[in-house]
This record gives structure tokens, sequence and C-alpha cells, in this order.
């Protein structure tokens, strides 16, 4: 069942309004999607906190707009660093049986054997767009890196996409990877990108006029 959170639609939308919003303890938003005209709302802060906390980031939503009732999913959350709080998200209504393409953060679970031995983890890819309806997103999408050793990687073909959705990524891009020792202080030191030009200029003289 999907937990419910108030929302007023905003009729003013000047400027000023938005700050007496936040300053009342409340955050604009606007709720968008393929079946609806896109509609400015509030919603109080904290209540915002308490859904997320209880659904999750990716969950559905049913948002209740001056009694009117749609499930949704947050989108986009922006924050303001300095004061760490949320000054505005964005809702995408859903139909549950639908799928929608959304962003999942990846997280990498386990110490890896290759970092035991001196090897430096490399994380490229933090999160990953999947397709999937909206009761199947997942809070997080996890890879255990446990036996990766020196040298090893995982690529987005190596994770498991059991859980009802389709991770929207070429199977070949890396997500993680164990670098040897000698070549992460290379690349910090730039001794890397140096011993990098003979090869291109040898490459260079190889290629046909």
């Amino acid at each position: 069942m999907s937990t419910v959170l108030q929302a007023k639609e905003r009729k003013e939308l000047r400027h000023s309004e938005l700050r007496q919003i936040r300053e009342s303890g409340n955050i604009p938003a606007v709720i968008y999607g393929a079946k609806v005209d896109s509609k400015p709302v509030m919603i109080s802060s904290a209540d915002l906190t308490k859904t997320i906390r209880s659904v999750g980031r990716n969950g559905v939503i049913s948002l209740d707009v001056d009694g009117n009732k749609q499930d949704v999913v947050l989108t986009d959350v922006q924050s303001d660093f300095i004061k760490k709080e949320i000054i505005h998200v964005d809702f995408l209504a859903v139909d549950k049986s639908s799928k929608i393409h959304v962003d999942v953060r990846l997280v990498l679970v386990g110490e890896a054997a290759g970092v035991k031995d001196g090897g430096v983890l490399q994380q490229p890819v933090h999160q990953l767009s999947i397709t999937s309806t909206p009761d199947n997103i997942p809070q997080q999408i996890e890879v255990d890196i446990t036996n990766l050793q020196v040298g090893e990687t995982v690529l987005v073909g190596d994770i498991p996409s059991a859980g009802g959705f389709t991770i929207n990524h070429e199977d070949d891009e890396v997500v993680a990877s164990i670098l040897p020792p000698r070549q992460e202080e290379e690349i910090n030191s730039g001794e890397q990108q140096e011993e990098g030009h003979p090869a291109n200029e040898e490459g260079r003289e190889t290629t046909p006029e």
C-alpha cells in the first residue's frame, strides 16, 4: 500500500511566494507526467522526510492534492547544500502497471580481495538508469565485490537483473575495477599521461598519410 503525502496546489507562482513557502516549513514541488497536466504544489518538509524514510527514495507515494490522490515517484530533488535542506522536488505521476525510466544508486558491497592486496578500487558509475514498473524499482542496486582481484573489473552485464527491472546500459560498461597500486601512483603523479605520448606519436607515424 502506498504511503499518503498531503499536498496543496500552488496558485501564486511569484518568486517571493517560494520564499514564503520555504519559510513556513513547506517545499515547492511540481507534479508532471504523460497523462497529467503539470501542476505546481507544495508539501510539508517534515512530511516529505518522513515519507522518504518510510517508502525510500524510489518508492511509490500516494500524493493527495486537495483531496485528489495520484500515485507518484520522486524524480528530482534539489537541495541547498549550505543549509542542508530540500528546496524543490519533482514528482512523476505514475500508473503502477506502466514501466518508467529511473536512476537508481549503485552500491558496492564488501571489501575486495584486490584492495586487501594493495590494489585501489575505482567506481566510475554511481547510478544506473533502469526501466521498471513503479512497484519493482529497487531502493539501490548492490554489487558484491568481495572476490574482485587486482586487475579485475565488474561490468554492467555481471549485475544480476533479477527483480523485475531492466538496466539501460551497455553490458560492457565498467562499474568497478581494481587498479594495481603502481598504476594508481602514476595516475596521481601524472606520470602515466607523459608515458602515453610516445605511443600516440607511434600511432601517428604508422597511420598512412
